[in-house]
């Protein structure tokens, strides 16, 4: 087959090429645009960490002690870290309201906020006076427990900072005598009766009061508790009441088993030593090895002002006990945190 000649003007043949040549351009400059926008991302395993770290911004903190509840409705201080900034009083005090932030932060704790949900704080601080004015939604607790310890917890977080003594409050910039259930808010509060326990007898005059710590169940935790006395406030008694243990039904740990006794008690440029029977020996059979039972005992002792140290012997000898240095805090945050599994919250 023979195909047809074709004539083309010269003309036409020009223009062809002219445009041709144009858009053979304009693909290159758009390929050279594509190639020169194109993103990459270095995948972060690969970036030293020291880059990493120096990338991060620098943030302020700062510690605030919040009071959280357990699920035996025990409150138990928490040392956390937050931002620093104004008015952390205040903030502190935000930290222990019911929300969805703030519960899903005591969960991984093993606890709870107190103060209903909703609630908001006016706070005004002179002279070592506080007086917290209360959101009326603090009035919907569900029941007297709840009002109580969210006084309490109230009470005891605001006095945890040196410029203030005592609390005083209103509601909804109103005073008032009594909560939805009760709860007496009339008065001036400071720093007793913390998860205080029911007194065997009634009290009498001359009776006083020590505050011991001890593990929770699961041993993750040190609560605090109160117990009424008829001996003086001291080391001595405090560890006396600390070998008795808390109340059979209080849901707490025995820090050491019944048949300990107690020898003797000492004080020092310091140090608290005390002298304990052999049966002491037990605690290197808890599953922690009594570590708690241990920092337990540490921080009752160190409550009392001058008490730095704590020695232990077992029938006049020293013993090495398992926890070197006193801790400075019951419950850190941080560390609560990483003894507990990851906590996952259902709606």
């Amino acid at each position: 087959m023979k195909w047809p000649k074709i004539r083309i003007k010269r003309a036409n043949v020009e223009r062809v090429l002219i445009a041709s040549s144009a858009a053979l351009v304009l693909l290159l400059s758009v390929s050279s645009r594509n190639v020169e926008t194109e993103m990459y991302e270095e995948p972060l395993e690969s970036i030293p960490q020291a880059e990493v770290a120096a990338a991060a911004p620098v943030r302020d903190m700062q510690n605030t002690v919040v009071y959280y509840e357990d699920g035996d409705g025990y409150l138990v201080p928490v040392l956390r870290e937050v931002e620093r900034q104004d008015g952390i009083a205040k903030a502190t005090l935000e930290l222990m309201v019911q929300s969805a932030r703030n519960d899903m932060d005591a969960a991984r704790l093993g606890l709870s906020p107190v103060v209903p949900e909703g609630t908001t704080f006016e706070l005004d601080i002179a002279d070592g006076h506080a007086r917290v004015d209360l959101g009326r939604e603090a009035l919907a607790a569900s029941d007297k427990q709840q009002e109580e310890n969210m006084r309490t917890a109230i009470v005891w977080a605001l006095t945890e900072f040196d410029t203030v003594k005592d609390v005083n409050f209103l509601v909804g910039g109103q005073k008032r005598d009594t909560l939805t259930h009760g709860t007496n808010i009339s008065g001036s509060y400071t720093r007793v009766g913390l998860n205080q326990e029911e007194p065997v007898q009634d009290v009498f005059a001359g009776a006083d009061e020590v505050q011991m710590y001890f593990p929770s169940q699961d041993g993750r935790l040190l609560v605090p508790v109160s117990r009424t006395v008829y001996s003086d406030d001291d080391v001595a008694t405090a560890v006396f009441e600390f070998l008795r243990g808390p109340k059979a039904d209080s849901g707490l740990e025995a820090p050491l088993d019944s048949d300990v006794q107690l020898l003797g008690v000492s004080v020092k440029g310091g140090v608290v030593t005390i002298n304990f029977s052999p049966e002491f020996t037990k605690i290197a059979e808890h599953s922690d090895g009594g570590v708690q039972a241990m920092r337990a005992l540490m921080m009752t002792c160190t409550r009392y002002p001058g008490i730095k140290k704590v020695k232990i012997l077992v029938d006049g000898k020293p013993y090495q006990v398992p926890v070197e240095d006193v801790p400075t805090f019951a419950n850190v945050a941080a560390e609560v945190e990483n003894s507990y599994p990851e906590v996952m919250l259902i709606e």
